[in-house]
């Protein structure tokens, strides 16, 4: 009898059915085991593009489940983003603040940055007092943080004294160890690649 493996086409359905019996046995098993609802923390964080854009990716996922966000933009603010414009459509699902005035190396001024920062967490503040919100989108928070414009313990506290099935989704780079111990999940985003170093300038509808 030949020891080589049998190549048939029979042979290697057969082998690819049995792999994933064992696999969906697997997965069945890891999802009878989560069996616990409540409001998740979600940090988005790294050097890498997309940030903002899978949070915002969750907005509309939450909206097509019928539920109410909550945006608060820190740093950006100079110029309208083009998921400012799209969600400021829908007044009555997603209450839109945008309190930056811009990036850091722009604005120049880190007594205004942190002016900005406050007001910005004032609202936030609100929205994550609010049941009626299911999801908060903190965009670029973790730069505030990490530049400590605000106190990172009162943030944390109000982030976890928020309603138990309030999601919230922090975004930006530098996310501090305090939030990553905090959070249910956290993705970090790296950069492989990026066309700005290669001398393409930022395009709408993908950078802003």
């Amino acid at each position: 009898m030949s020891t080589e493996q049998d190549t048939s086409a029979e042979s290697i359905e057969a082998r690819h059915q049995a792999k994933m019996i064992k696999t969906k046995a697997a997965v069945d098993a890891r999802i009878a085991a989560a069996d616990t609802d409540c409001g998740v923390l979600l940090v988005i964080t790294g050097p890498g593009k997309a940030k903002s854009s899978s949070a915002f990716g969750m907005v509309a996922r939450s909206l097509g489940h019928g539920m109410k966000v909550g945006v608060v933009q820190f740093i950006k603010g100079a110029t309208p983003t083009g998921e400012e414009r799209f969600y400021r459509r829908f007044p009555d699902e997603v209450e839109y603040h945008v309190t930056g005035e811009g990036f850091t190396w722009e604005t120049q001024n880190r007594a205004r940055d942190i002016e900005r920062a406050e007001a910005g967490w004032n609202i936030a503040r609100g929205l994550l007092q609010r049941e009626d919100v299911g999801l908060v989108v903190l965009d670029e928070l973790n730069i505030v943080l990490a530049k400590e414009y605000l106190n990172t313990a009162s943030v944390l506290a109000d982030i976890a004294a928020r309603p138990s099935m309030q999601h919230v989704v922090v975004t930006g780079r530098g996310a501090p160890p305090e939030l990553i111990d905090l959070a249910h999940t956290v993705s970090e985003v790296k950069v492989v690649k990026h066309a700005f170093k290669q001398g393409i300038r930022a395009q709408a509808g993908l950078e802003y």
